[in-house]
């Protein structure tokens, strides 16, 4: 009984370890116009003592401190606020826009990929 109880619980610590990983990963962004976007995003993580922080570029009190498992979707959250407000579609280009509305940069949407990354991560 003593062997089964040890297998027991090596699995239910394995099956656990493996829920909080899933729960913990960040959503794929592997589009390429997302390494474009991503350069005039204004949050970025910040490597600090205590672990992982998001601040921003634009506003220098911004700083988040989530717990390791939070701080991918909470990024990700940001992210997509900050794109459902600067980020727009004409055509075939995507136009970023600044705090004061300008355009900053217009990226071209190339393929499908691009399109559809878009409509699922930022919701334009």
């Amino acid at each position: 009984m003593k062997k089964y109880l040890l297998l027991a619980l090596s699995l239910a610590f394995l099956f656990t370890a493996f829920m909080a990983f899933q729960k913990s990963r960040p959503m794929e962004k592997n589009a390429p116009i997302y390494q474009e976007i991503k350069r005039y995003s204004p949050y970025y993580i910040d490597k600090c003592f205590g672990g992982l922080q998001i601040m921003s570029k634009i506003d220098e009190n911004f700083k988040e401190k989530p717990s390791n498992m939070e701080v991918f979707h909470l990024l990700d959250f940001l992210e997509q606020q900050w794109g459902k407000e600067h980020l727009k579609i004409v055509e075939n280009q995507l136009i970023v826009s600044d705090e004061k509305n300008a355009t900053v940069a217009t990226l071209p949407i190339i393929n499908q990929e691009d399109r559809d990354f878009l409509y699922k991560f930022y919701g334009i």
